[in-house]
């Protein structure tokens, strides 16, 4: 008996089993989804975007049956669809479980229009349930570029008619000159560089900057180090300007190289910032630099690492790094005279001049200046009216090299985690600068003037108080 009421009772189970589970079918459905708009921002022409998704979720406790889900725009849609791992622009009565999900993979594409207007790019997914239609709103704002794709420059002027996209780097050839205008845009696929073996000139103003940064121009990506590679001076460029340029988010942000001559400089900086840097702002090899008015913050490893020799003259700059995204064990500025070769050896290299005039060398570590000194080559240093966050009592030990320097004392930028290097109206940065410095260069990085209160502030900023 126990044994027939045990296949009986099995009998049953699967026929419950095996039974059709009811659909849902009244006129009153409707589905639910996470969104009501997908958007894209700024699409450059011709490149696939990032991708979007959406869930749309079943609400009922009986399964549902969507008689098609499809892009109003059809086949002829920018829009690219992937349902539940189908790629489609259509696909038709498709069971969603009681209770369940499934996602839509969402990407686009934009066609050249030939102009520098941004355009919008519109569509939508439509859902057709049990006579009922539902829509998500599908919105993309469109870029068109100059493409450049691994190639090699000689002599030409960019403007900003378009912005310039760059895919697997570009050299700028020896003996030639790149020029960028005013306001013109620079964006860098993941991986690329700017190789400079002739000459670069950015010339930005402060009404329009000269911008290199990544390509991902999602509002997530606006301050994400490590995007694209940097630019790279290589050994025997030389005559380099950037000013009014923002450089953020790369690797490096400029690497310097070599180049031993005393009446041109390798690369000059002013009027700018360079900013969210996964290694360093700027490294520098036996290089000569001039860089004034200029931010340089943000850095996993250094603001500045000026190494093997060379000379440099820092004005009125804010060398300030907080970084927070990993362990940072460098110093924001790093000075040396040496290298080791290949074969473990030790090479001198003179460091002619490191001066600093009116600065801020700042930062979330004890200790932001290091100097890396081998005896038997020089390394002269000299810092004049500035602010340092340094562990070690070298003012005091070395007094030849420092004077008038506030030594650990907070420079109380406005709000430095915002990337905010302003002074605060309680900065002991404010009125302590030389003077002669400040006449130098009599305007600030805001475009204001630093020479018309009791003395410049330090930094590449003057607070003016309202």
């Amino acid at each position: 008996m126990k044994g027939f009421l045990g296949i009986l009772l099995l009998i049953v189970f699967f026929a419950f089993a095996c039974e059709k589970e009811e659909i849902y079918t009244k006129s009153d459905t409707k589905l639910e989804f996470s969104t009501d708009t997908v958007m894209f921002d700024t699409i450059f022409t011709n490149i696939g975007s990032a991708t979007r998704y959406l869930t749309i979720k079943n609400p009922y406790k009986q399964s549902l049956i969507i008689n098609s889900i499809q892009l109003a725009g059809g086949t002829t849609s920018p829009y690219r669809l992937n349902i539940d791992g189908i790629s489609a622009h259509l696909l038709e009565d498709i069971e969603l479980p009681a209770k369940d999900s499934i996602y839509i993979f969402v990407e686009v594409t934009i066609d050249p229009n030939n102009t520098s207007s941004p355009l919008v790019i519109k569509d939508s997914i439509l859902f057709n349930i049990n006579e009922n239609q539902q829509d998500i709103k599908l919105i993309s704002w469109g870029q068109d570029v100059h493409l450049i794709n691994e190639e090699v420059i000689g002599n030409e002027v960019w403007t900003s008619d378009k912005p310039y996209l760059i895919y697997n780097s570009m050299l700028v050839d020896t003996n030639s000159h790149l020029q960028i205008l005013p306001g013109t845009k620079l964006y860098f696929h993941k991986g690329s560089r700017l190789f400079v073996a002739g000459k670069l000139t950015a010339e930005g103003t402060f009404d329009e900057p000269v911008l290199f940064s990544g390509d991902r121009l999602e509002n997530s990506y606006e301050d994400i180090p490590g995007q694209w590679d940097g630019i790279w001076f290589m050994p025997g460029s030389s005559g380099s300007v950037l000013n009014h340029v923002h450089l953020q988010n790369a690797i490096i942000g400029a690497q310097v190289d070599t180049f031993a001559t005393a009446d041109e400089y390798t690369l000059e900086i002013y009027n700018s910032k360079i900013e969210n840097m996964t290694y360093a702002g700027i490294f520098a090899q036996g290089a000569r630099m001039k860089v004034a008015n200029t931010v340089i913050a943000n850095c996993g490893e250094f603001a500045a690492a000026l190494t093997i020799g060379g000379s440099y003259e820092f004005f009125h700059s804010t060398l300030a790094n907080n970084w927070g995204i990993s362990t940072r064990i460098s110093p924001s500025l790093y000075l040396n005279n040496y290298y080791t070769d290949i074969n473990g050896n030790t090479q001198l290299r003179a460091l002619e001049k490191a001066f600093f005039g009116n600065c801020i060398i700042y930062g979330n570590k004890k200790d932001e200046l290091i100097i890396d000194q081998a005896d038997g080559a020089e390394l002269n240093y000299y810092f004049d009216h500035c602010l340092i966050r340094i562990e070690e009592d070298l003012p005091a030990a070395q007094p030849d090299n420092f004077r008038s320097i506030i030594r650990n004392e907070a420079p109380n930028f406005v709000d430095s985690y915002i990337g905010n290097y302003e002074l605060d109206t309680l900065s002991p940065a404010i009125d302590r600068g030389n003077t002669d410095i400040g006449l130098l260069y009599p305007v600030d990085l805001n475009n204001e003037s630093r020479i018309e209160d009791e003395a410049p502030d330090l930094g590449a900023y003057e607070r003016i108080e309202n």
